[in-house]
């Protein structure tokens, strides 16, 4: 009988991550002139980046609507749960490479005027989990 629940932890142990893992939602609004710096910085640098610092990247768009396609940025990642993602972007923040990456970037000014971030728990019927 042991056996048999032994074999069964790494399937418990998944679920458990299934049901904490959680979504967010980020949209970047960028100053005047700076998406497509901001979009190279993230093609060539903080993707990779998020990478080791357990930031699942989900997908990254720019809306199709002419006036917010001009200066917004959004994006969807994971995190295993909410105090993992604390963790992560802590982490993320003093990342000896996302520190230089993001001096060189913003060598001619900030790209990134404001940041929304909200955090999302899929729905029951979501494909998403």
């Amino acid at each position: 009988m042991l056996g048999k629940f032994l074999l069964l932890l790494p399937l418990l142990a998944a679920g458990a991550l299934a049901q904490t893992r959680v979504y967010e939602l980020r949209t970047y609004h960028c100053y005047d002139g700076k998406l497509e710096a901001l979009k190279a910085r993230f093609r060539d640098h903080t993707v990779e980046i998020f990478k080791h610092h357990g930031i699942e990247s989900i997908g990254y768009w720019v809306p199709q609507d002419p006036e917010l396609a001009k200066n917004t940025f959004v994006y969807l990642v994971a995190h295993p749960s909410r105090a993992a993602a604390d963790k992560n972007w802590a982490d993320f923040r003093k990342d000896p490479e996302w520190i230089k990456v993001a001096a060189e970037s913003e060598k001619n000014g900030k790209l990134v005027q404001k940041v929304d971030s909200v955090f999302l728990d899929p729905a029951d019927f979501s494909p998403l989990k």
